[in-house]
């Protein structure tokens, strides 16, 4: 049962036929399948070098992450630093002196994220770790690919609907959305 009277509608914006066939039509699954697939290689192949990395994972882990942080920490003066203030208090004061266990969880983090991305599996919320581990990254000073696929990453967030459609969010969001839905205690 649905409640809405007349002037509501005015409270209401219409979607734009654009952004709808883009975000929530699935004949745009197929666009959205290849930036998936890409976007999530790229993390695959992050997170798998670093896994196979002793620097990273293994005898050496967090050897990596120190020279990482380390060389942030050189771009933090001047007039317009390349690293802010407040984020490389964050860096010297949490990262640094637990680079073992941010080592593991990023070369972790990465492939989990390029497996889900290229198998379909819960779209929006991989892609959201994703761009979220591409900003830290961006705040570190490094630029690399790490701003296309934050752009990329927050476009499969917009588009989670039908990002998954050629995936495994074809079956999980279903189940989710039978199992989740609010029943209506309304009806008969």
């Amino acid at each position: 049962m649905c409640i809405y009277s007349y002037s509501m509608r005015r409270y209401l914006v219409e979607e734009s036929p654009f952004s709808h066939f883009l975000l929530s039509d699935t004949r745009s699954s197929v666009l959205w399948l290849i930036v998936r697939v890409y976007v999530g290689w790229l993390w695959l192949e992050a997170g798998w070098g670093k896994l196979h990395n002793p620097a990273w994972v293994g005898d050496a882990a967090g050897t990596a992450i120190t020279g990482f942080v380390k060389g942030a920490l050189e771009k933090t003066g001047g007039a317009h630093p390349d690293v802010q203030g407040w984020y490389a208090y964050f860096l010297e004061n949490v990262v640094l002196p637990n680079a073992e266990i941010w080592s593991t969880f990023i070369a972790w983090g990465e492939l989990l994220v390029g497996i889900a991305l290229i198998v379909g599996l819960l779209v929006g919320i991989s892609a959201f770790f994703g761009i979220f581990m591409n900003l830290n990254f961006m705040l570190a000073g490094t630029v690399s690919v790490n701003p296309i696929m934050f752009t990329l990453g927050i476009a499969l967030v917009l588009a989670w609907k039908v990002a998954g459609y050629y995936g495994l969010d074809y079956f999980v969001l279903r189940l989710l959305h039978r199992s989740v839905r609010p029943k209506n205690i309304l009806a008969p």
